[in-house]
């Protein structure tokens, strides 16, 4: 009975009941968020174990924190934050980086007069409503995000499909805001360019413009 009045409740009544010590509270908070959690880890680390490893991870130190969480930000930013903090860490031990931030190695290029131009350029064969019905669009939007390297797909990843806002996602990473936003621009233009290739018509192909430098 409890559990079923927990599943109507918000998150923030499941937080508090959980913070008071009812263990079904937290377990209706990680049934609403697993399959999120699993999605995000998934597509960061790009191994299923190691995935199912961050999701386990992250509840765990959810529960072990949550007296700690001030509900400043809402409870699901908060466990993407724990899962992309955890899936990070994964990624560092596997490349064999030194335990330093990779998501705060921010570099000084990193600026809007540096964003590569586009070097394909199409109109689309079909529209974009059309493409989202065709099976394989799917698998060819996660190659695409494969491609990129990990610094701007977990940005892409936090910000464009698990919907955090800009400030969300330089908290979450311990990036600017105005990092956060090259980043993204930098995947989105990439991803374009991916996907033009796929769905782009040849025939109505155009050059980039290029800007002349000034004499």
């Amino acid at each position: 009975m409890l559990r079923t009045m927990s599943e109507h409740m918000t998150d923030g009544d499941l937080v508090r009941r959980a913070k008071a010590g009812e263990l079904a509270a937290f377990e209706t908070l990680a049934g609403r968020y697993e399959r999120h959690v699993y999605s995000l880890a998934r597509r960061i680390v790009r191994q299923e174990q190691d995935a199912e490893d961050v999701t386990q991870q992250t509840f765990l130190s959810a529960l072990e924190h949550l007296d700690g969480f001030r509900e400043e930000a809402s409870f699901s930013t908060w466990l993407l934050r724990i899962a992309t903090h955890a899936a990070l860490k994964v990624l560092r031990k596997r490349e064999g980086l030194p335990t330093v931030s990779l998501e705060a190695n921010t570099e000084p290029q990193d600026g809007y007069d540096t964003v590569p131009h586009p070097e394909y350029i199409a109109d689309w064969k079909e529209s974009p409503e059309q493409l989202v019905g065709r099976n394989e669009t799917a698998r060819l939007i996660d190659e695409a995000l494969n491609e990129l390297d990990d610094k701007h797909r977990v940005v892409f990843l936090l910000r464009d499909v698990q919907g955090l806002s800009v400030k969300e996602t330089a908290d979450a990473l311990g990036l600017t805001e105005a990092n956060v936003k090259v980043r993204l621009l930098r995947a989105r233009l990439q991803l374009r360019e991916r996907l033009t290739q796929e769905f782009g018509d040849p025939a109505r192909r155009f050059e980039p413009h290029r800007h002349e430098q000034a004499t």
